[in-house]
């Protein structure tokens, strides 16, 4: 085998899964995976670790999977991570991990988030379950929000003996992991579900239709149910737009709406009464992985679909393995152009979205090339469905409804490195705290509060 070169992973074929919500990538075997294991160098200060949001132990798991020794390997995850197998199709490894590894310096990055999904599924095709906390400490902590930061510190707090209840606003945990994230990227019934059973395993509770803020808020949970401590995962689901003329014509979408309406609500399945805008001709306004998500789902659906995204490729925030899967399958993507108008027809439905050519000009605060508009350069793109992917803000619901909780400017939880907030005993991480973000690092936040917690409540 050629040391220097990934083993490939098996992928769908482009234009079978152009028309399905089967997974496009089929993950390695266990022959692959160990082949793949002989590239790790096992480095003595392994960069990998460090670039791991949740620090798992990379070069110990891997070494196991070298070894063929793959329950062994799932141990070494679990004692980091409560939801590898998601982590290791969702997570964004090449600005992380394999970002760092040595291996990538002169030829390719370790393949450790194809590792980590294969032991992670071998694990639950063998009925491994992960190990509960040997006796309870007494102490009863709240979680609000099953997405993949209060899933973390839930089960951690769990591992810790502590007794821990999640409560969820809608009717199915798993927050932005099942409403969020396509079929065909995490499967919802194999994947998702499997790993919220898991945390359950370890003792945690989940009350779903229970929204803090109406049905109860965090002060009432203290004062009135006795729990020591509260930590708020409740994610950023409150969608932005770009207040342009026609934006509230029919056939105008959230990413967030339309992706929970299919994700969540299954209703690219006929056996679901789902309604879902099937356009035959979609735009996409944005290029993160929300706006990939979106591109393709509707592209499954039976549409022609357009990406507009105002910078060019290079700056596409999408993860390159989502664009070039989403160029695969026969997306279009029309960038330097940003939308300035949508036009309706008589009944007032999308008939075009009406946009501009755009050029970069001089790098803006982040660094990143401010887009201008070329002037008289206006063309229109044909279209009866426009979604909305312009990242997603906070719902301050939570934030009003608690004294002394305090949020900034942009109605994000103010908490520490370690999140803790301004309410004592109350913690908070992932979208909540930082805005729209990614599924570990929402995790790496999790897992430091419940750190947090953990020596708040016990003194330390």
């Amino acid at each position: 085998m050629d040391m220097m070169k990934k083993v490939p992973v098996r992928e769908q074929d482009p234009k079978v899964r152009a028309t399905n919500f089967d997974e496009v990538c089929l993950g390695y075997n266990k022959e692959e995976a160990m082949e793949e294991a002989q590239r790790c160098l096992n480095c003595k200060n392994p960069r990998c670790v460090e670039g791991c949001p949740v620090s798992i132990n990379i070069p110990a798991f891997i070494e196991q999977v070298k070894d063929g020794n793959i329950e062994e390997a799932y141990k070494v995850i679990s004692k980091s991570s409560a939801l590898p197998a998601v982590c290791g199709r969702v997570c964004p490894q090449e600005s992380q991990c394999e970002g760092v590894c040595i291996r990538g310096i002169k030829g390719e990055a370790v393949s450790i988030g194809k590792l980590e999904r294969f032991v992670a599924d071998w694990a639950r095709e063998n009925n491994i379950e992960p190990e509960k906390a040997k006796e309870m400490n007494g102490k009863k902590v709240a979680v609000i929000g099953s997405g993949p930061s209060g899933l973390t510190c839930a089960g951690d707090l769990a591992k810790l003996g502590y007794d821990v209840t999640i409560f969820e606003a809608l009717h199915e945990p798993g927050g932005v992991l099942a409403y969020g994230i396509p079929e065909f990227r995490l499967p919802k019934d194999t994947v998702v579900k499997h790993e919220v059973e898991n945390v359950k395993k370890l003792g945690v509770k989940i009350e779903t239709n229970v929204v803090i803020g109406k049905s109860t808020t965090i002060d009432e949970l203290m004062e009135e149910e006795n729990f020591d401590a509260v930590f708020v995962g409740s994610g950023a689901g409150l969608p932005r737009f770009m207040n342009i003329p026609g934006e509230s014509a029919l056939g105008v979408f959230s990413a967030n709406e339309f992706l929970t309406r299919n994700n969540l609500m299954k209703a690219f399945r006929d056996d679901y009464d789902t309604p879902i805008t099937r356009g035959k001709k979609v735009v996409v306004v944005g290029g993160g992985n929300v706006a990939m998500d979106a591109a393709r789902t509707a592209l499954r659906l039976g549409a022609e679909v357009h990406v507009v995204y105002r910078r060019s490729e290079a700056e596409l925030p999408a993860r390159k393995e989502e664009v070039h899967h989403a160029k695969e399958e026969g997306i279009i993507f029309d960038l330097l152009c940003n939308p300035v108008e949508i036009l309706e027809d008589e009944k007032g439905w999308v008939k075009s979205v009406k946009c501009i050519r755009m050029e970069l000009g001089e790098p803006d605060e982040s660094g990143r090339r401010s887009p201008v508009e070329v002037a008289g350069s206006e063309f229109e793109i044909d279209a009866d469905t426009v979604i909305m992917s312009l990242g997603t803000s906070p719902n301050p619901l939570i934030s009003s409804t608690t004294k002394g909780l305090e949020v900034n400017k942009r109605k994000c939880i103010v908490a520490d490195e370690n999140g803790k907030t301004t309410k004592a005993y109350v913690y908070a991480g992932g979208d909540a705290v930082t805005g729209a973000a990614t599924v570990i690092l929402a995790m790496g936040a999790g897992k430091a509060a419940a750190k947090g917690i953990h020596e708040a409540l016990m003194g330390k």
